[in-house]
């Protein structure tokens, strides 16, 4: 796989990247990321290496990121060849309940600022940043709709919600023939595999692409963190003032173990293993990658030009395998055998395996779509 080797963005006509340039890091306003000039290079680099797909939000670092995106987007002269990604939800103003969440009134005014910051007159992709645990889905997928509608977004996605409200929209949407979401965005790594449970198989059932962030999971699979010392932990932004991250975990570090070695036994660096796996997960459209230094950002660009050994992967599955839980372990082979009544039994597509093995996707029966671009 390359960096060319673009993917449609789920049951879309979009054209992505596998690997997707997150901004999260442009600007230093946060006490981390990186500074104009290094963001610049990044952006350029990405851009020469042939990535089109860029990810920010009016979040990050305080709308910072968005200004250093439009204004490298316009002296690149780019805005045609790069998808565009931004987020709304977090708030803008203190004291001010309606400048954030995802009712109406917040979508349209945080879309208006975005617009402005990233010097353009519409966005590729406008994701909902964060379920606000209140906005009725119907809310959201009419306000999103209509702008598809208006021409000021060409698709829309979610990100960090949970599996029944994206599919309720998803479903909303088809019955009532508005726009559909795109794409989900979430978290997922070797460390951080639970939406395999819920939110990867319905959005293969409702054909939504996957974008996950994290792959890295905030530096913690690079390998630069160790248990040793006073603290067990090394430099970063997962042992800064007011980190919400806990990694720390000894689950991880045993996961980590594992990363460690087969990444020597391949003779690629842990982060170069980890954005990897991640990125051929079935399911998995495009993997956003976030970078302080050049150096990290080359690492990353290399990830998807090799191939994993099948039982260096192996190795991986099983030491990073969720936890069998209530009622996913009524879903493992063992229990099927049961419903089955010890025969085989082929649905359209295998079912997924909780027991930490993954199955690969088949493909589906003549009278079905394709669900989600799979790799």
């Amino acid at each position: 796989m390359k960096l060319t080797d673009y993917t449609t963005l789920g049951r879309t006509g979009l054209r992505v990247s596998p690997l997707c340039l997150g901004t999260m890091t442009f600007g230093t306003e946060w006490g981390f990321g990186a500074d104009e000039k290094v963001s610049r290079d990044q952006f350029d680099r990405y851009l020469g290496a042939g990535g089109n797909f860029i990810d920010t939000a009016d979040a990050y670092t305080n709308g910072h990121s968005e200004e250093l995106v439009g204004k490298f987007v316009a002296e690149a002269k780019a805005r045609d060849r790069v998808v565009i990604a931004t987020k709304f939800t977090f708030g803008a103003q203190p004291g001010n309940p309606n400048a954030g969440g995802n009712g109406r009134k917040n979508i349209y005014r945080a879309l208006e600022g975005s617009l402005r910051r990233l010097k353009t007159d519409y966005l590729d992709l406008y994701y909902l940043h964060a379920w606000d645990t209140m906005t009725p889905v119907e809310e959201v997928l009419s306000t999103l709709t209509d702008l598809v509608r208006e021409g000021k977004i060409r698709y829309f996605g979610m990100s960090d919600t949970p599996a029944w409200y994206f599919s309720r929209m998803q479903t909303l949407a088809e019955k009532e023939g508005k726009e559909r979401i795109a794409t989900l965005q979430l978290e997922y790594s070797l460390v951080e595999r639970s939406i395999e449970r819920e939110h990867i198989p319905a959005a293969q059932e409702l054909g939504i692409g996957l974008c996950p962030w994290g792959p890295l999971s905030g530096g913690f699979l690079s390998g630069k963190y160790t248990r040793e010392g006073s603290s067990g932990r090394g430099e970063g932004r997962l042992t800064g003032p007011g980190s919400i991250w806990n990694k720390f975990t000894e689950r991880n570090w045993r996961i980590l173990d594992a990363l460690l070695m087969v990444a020597k036994e391949a003779g690629k660096p842990p982060a170069q293993i980890a954005m990897n796996w991640a990125a051929t997960q079935p399911g998995v459209t495009s993997v956003i990658l976030g970078a302080t230094k050049m150096s990290q950002l080359e690492d990353t660009l290399a990830a998807v030009e090799f191939t994993i050994p099948g039982e260096l992967r192996k190795r991986l599955d099983e030491a990073s395998a969720p936890e069998s839980i209530h009622p996913y372990n009524f879903y493992a082979p063992a229990m099927q055998a049961r419903v089955s009544g010890g025969t085989t039994v082929q649905g359209w597509r295998p079912a997924p395996m909780y027991e930490g093995a993954k199955a690969a996707p088949a493909a589906p029966p003549p009278d079905r779509k394709a669900a989600a671009s799979e790799r």
